[in-house]
């Protein structure tokens, strides 16, 4: 058995806007390679037919459905950071959150002294904890 790779699957052509923006924000993160549609295949040409990138040495695959799904992304799974200080936690929270939705605002929920809970604008969830 090969490893096991978290897989996103995007909507409206946006894997690759979101692999961008992820490795952006995320140092020590890549996009390692990207397969595109051409024009007689069965997604928009140019979109993501598949794609790999790396968060902190986490890989992840992507492609943008050609199908059309009642369903997107649910917080019942989301990406866990641990984040070394408040500083990067709140810089963080704050970009991710940007045009998305906020599941638990950042505070001492007892578990942790800062963590924050949120959806970013591609409906991704985010878990940011601060490190002990």
């Amino acid at each position: 058995m090969g490893k096991v790779t978290p897989f996103l699957m995007f909507q409206d052509g946006k894997a690759e806007e979101a692999m961008n923006y992820y490795t952006s924000l995320i140092e020590d993160s890549a996009i390692l390679h990207i397969v595109r549609y051409g024009a007689n295949d069965s997604g928009d040409e140019g979109t993501v037919m598949q794609a790999a990138f790396t968060l902190k040495g986490q890989e992840f695959m992507c492609i943008d459905s050609h199908v059309k799904h009642e369903f997107s992304f649910t917080p019942s799974f989301s990406l866990f950071i641990k984040c070394d200080s408040e500083k990067e936690t709140d810089e963080l929270y704050q970009k991710l959150k940007e045009g998305g939705q906020t599941l638990m605002p950042l505070g001492d929920y007892g578990f942790s002294k800062k963590f924050g809970w949120i959806n970013d604008c591609f409906g991704v969830s985010w878990q940011l904890n601060l490190a002990e």
